[in-house]
């Protein structure tokens, strides 16, 4: 009888890395440092953007129906629809943005993939594979604040109705007031940010799940298995789309912000 013999194993290092600071020589710092950059540029742009409760609406004095993705639905007297059914926002002081950005952030802080970017640039919990953890313990996402992460599917939710809204939105912008039917810049603008946030939607895990998660067999499911098959490539171009989609809808409000205070003209195309 051949005799066994057990050999311990011992498990060192601190959560998450190496026993030192990093086992790495290359520049593997530069990622974290341009996710950092992105995001934080993005925050402080969309928040002055949404306080400003000006020139995001460009309307029939300058023959256009373009409105910014950050105000959108409007709820101002400015473009004509501060009013829905019973309830009326004519008298809303602040910015609507202060209303609306609250469901597509809200949405976008939650989602898996932003959740790995921000976790290593901004807190370090760890920066990069072979990369000592700033942190020696882990909770989990079990406690406040981190447990509103497991509000992704809800925000995930209201982002399909924003995303309806934009595209309507998009629609929309083919209308030249005075003119009629017609194409723009700002149109183009429009339609490829719509574009962009359902790719950013539909390639979203949580939107692959309602497709196809607790499904047992697909054969019983062939519609579900059908969307499933659709948003799974999706989903391999996730980061693609989070990125496409963050820089674009900033750049949106940009230009309709430049295009309303007259800053920049919106050529029409025909």
């Amino acid at each position: 009888m051949t005799a066994v013999h057990e050999s311990k194993v011992q498990l060192g290092g601190v959560r998450g890395g190496p026993d030192v600071a990093t086992l790495r020589q290359d520049r593997w710092w530069i990622q974290p440092v341009v996710t950092v950059s992105i995001l934080t540029a993005f925050i402080i742009y969309s928040t002055w953007a949404a306080f400003q409760n000006k020139n995001y609406y460009v309307g029939a004095q300058m023959h256009r129906d373009l409105i910014s993705p950050f105000y959108s639905p409007c709820l101002a007297n400015s473009c004509g629809a501060a009013k829905f059914g019973a309830f009326s926002f004519g008298n809303w002081a602040l910015s609507p943005a202060l209303l609306i950005l609250i469901f597509p952030l809200g949405f976008r802080l939650t989602c898996y993939y932003y959740r790995r970017s921000y976790y290593r640039a901004f807190w370090w919990a760890p920066p990069a594979c072979d990369v000592g953890d700033a942190h020696n313990s882990y909770s989990g996402e079990t406690r406040f604040p981190l447990i509103m992460q497991n509000m992704h599917r809800y925000f995930f939710y209201a982002g399909l109705v924003f995303n309806a809204l934009l595209t309507y939105d998009a629609i929309r912008a083919f209308n030249q007031p005075g003119i009629g039917f017609g194409v723009t810049v700002g149109t183009l603008v429009l339609i490829v940010n719509a574009t962009l946030l359902w790719g950013y939607s539909l390639s979203c895990h949580a939107c692959r799940h309602l497709c196809g998660g607790q499904v047992k067999s697909f054969k019983a499911h062939p519609i579900r298995y059908r969307f499933w098959k659709i948003v799974t490539p999706l989903n391999a171009k996730h980061m693609n789309f989070a990125w496409a989609s963050l820089l674009f809808v900033a750049f949106t409000d940009v230009y309709v912000r430049l295009v309303a205070s007259g800053a920049w003209t919106d050529f029409r195309l025909f």
